[in-house]
């Protein structure tokens, strides 16, 4: 009985627990969420070791992606 009981309040607590993870991971709001821009633009601002090479790189991206559009407008 006492084995039954102790298997019972341990299936209880385990679907609680599964109930309280799924309401955090779900519960972010469309004003928390970042684009990965964002993300990027606010390390490459940060003073964290490796900033710079972030910065770097976005400035390689943006320069590839305005050459890439104006190879578009040629047609």
């Amino acid at each position: 009985m006492n084995r039954l009981l102790a298997l019972s309040f341990l299936t209880i607590l385990l679907v609680l627990a599964a109930c309280g993870c799924g309401a955090q991971v779900s519960g972010d709001s469309l004003a928390t969420v970042k684009t990965a821009a964002q993300l990027d633009s606010a390390i490459a601002r940060s003073s964290l070791p490796g900033a710079s090479v972030v910065s770097g790189a976005m400035r390689v991206t943006g320069r590839a992606a305005r050459r890439a559009s104006s190879f578009d407008t040629l047609q």
